[in-house]
């Protein structure tokens, strides 16, 4: 998911009354003394021959129970415990501008004025590796319809440090901000250079000691690897039978031969994790401070796509949206998107742009005013785009509906 670090307003305060206490003895509740002095009006001598004669004693007691109890309840309430929660988050307008500059910068290609608002969206995350929660923090959640509350090893895998999570936020980020580059410059028919490297290898591996990290894949079975999809389809059709693989080494081509392995799936994989290498025909930089995560990835792509066509993509409306994208436009599933619909219309967005896989997160939990579009691909998100932007009926778009 995309999430936004700092500016989120604290949670982890000890209210002024604690939910533990009630009008007691010494308290506002207290009932009125009456002529004997005592608590109880009329009965001021049986009382004190009740407590020996000693009724400071008696009340000196209560009140150090009264103040245990109260101190022990928030210390109970303040204990941090294993969960995560998730809260709306602010928007970002890819078509605008953050801290005073432009979110999307293009140098080298021609670009357009937009008057409307693309906005990705974000998620707050407290709890896990970059910080905790309190039973308080996380009760108070849980009764909160805008928010989510997740034990914390759905969300970071165990053992994440917080360095460890904000370096994976970061890189998902960058990886996220190329991806939409390469699938706007698809879906707009630029031609651009990429390649597949390797970036390390799975665990069991069925290329270990053949395939390298820094390896650059050049074909499979004499057909050039444009894709990730070239090495997928190749590696179906052939059923497990070894792959005739040529990676480019040290500027040096190396032929290699690797059986798949099956990945318990039903599916063939070389068992390398890969990283595309772009080559751009013009620069495109973004830039937003303190958010991070692979989720905006659709956004970046539609804001590249108005930045650099002539017209006004929106029509001046106000559109919001999420999702993973691919280098060849695919729209994947994220987190927090219940949130995420709630601080787009919170921010004034009427049209918002849903990844297919989320549908069953979706239905039944979109905020009024809001329509949620469907989509599994960037040029459906950016044919969404369009329609509303002409002023055309939108109803008939697809909608999440769930199982």
């Amino acid at each position: 998911m995309t999430t936004t670090r700092g500016g989120h307003p604290s949670e982890d305060h000890v209210p002024d009354v604690s939910p533990f206490s009630s009008p007691g003895p010494f308290g506002a509740g207290s009932p009125p003394e009456g002529p004997g002095g005592s608590g109880v009006a009329g009965a001021g001598s049986s009382a004190r021959a009740a407590d020996g004669g000693r009724p400071g004693r008696r009340l000196s007691t209560m009140m150090v129970a009264g103040l245990a109890a109260l101190g022990l309840g928030i210390a109970v309430g303040t204990l941090p415990v294993p969960y995560v929660i998730e809260s709306p988050g602010p928007t970002y307008n890819t078509l605008g501008e953050s801290q005073g500059h432009p979110v999307i910068n293009v140098s080298g290609h021609e670009t357009y004025p937009a008057a409307g608002s693309l906005d990705l969206t974000t998620v707050y995350v407290d709890g896990g590796p970059t910080g905790s929660v309190s039973i308080l923090n996380a009760f108070s959640a849980w009764l909160d319809n805008s928010k989510a509350v997740y034990p914390v090893e759905l969300i970071y895998p165990t053992g994440t440090t917080k360095e460890e999570a904000q370096e994976q936020s970061a890189v998902a980020m960058a990886t996220s901000q190329e991806n939409a580059v390469a699938s706007a410059l698809n879906e707009l028919k630029i031609p651009f250079g990429q390649q597949l490297q390797a970036a390390g290898l799975s665990k069991d591996s069925a290329s270990a000691g053949k395939i390298q990290q820094g390896d650059i894949l050049k074909s499979i079975n004499g057909k050039e690897i444009t894709s990730l999809s070239v090495i997928q389809d190749e590696l179906a059709a052939g059923k497990g039978a070894p792959a005739a693989v040529t990676v480019e080494r040290a500027g040096q081509p190396v032929a290699l031969e690797v059986t798949p392995k099956d990945n318990g799936q039903g599916r063939f994989i070389l068992g390398v994790m890969l990283k595309y290498l772009f080559t751009f025909p013009f620069q495109v930089q973004i830039s937003l401070d303190k958010v991070g995560g692979p989720s905006a990835g659709l956004m970046f792509s539609l804001g590249i796509i108005d930045t650099v066509t002539p017209g006004d993509l929106t029509g001046g409306k106000h559109i919001a949206g999420t999702g993973t994208i691919s280098p060849d436009g695919a729209v994947g599933p994220i987190g927090g998107i219940g949130q995420k619909m709630r601080g787009a219309r919170s921010s004034g967005a009427s049209l918002f742009l849903a990844p297919a896989a989320n549908c069953d997160e979706v239905a039944g939990h979109i905020p009024d005013g809001l329509q949620v579009v469907r989509v599994e691909n960037l040029a459906e998100a950016r044919h969404a785009v369009e329609l509303a932007g002409s002023g055309q009926d939108t109803s008939a778009l697809p909608a999440c509906t769930g199982k």
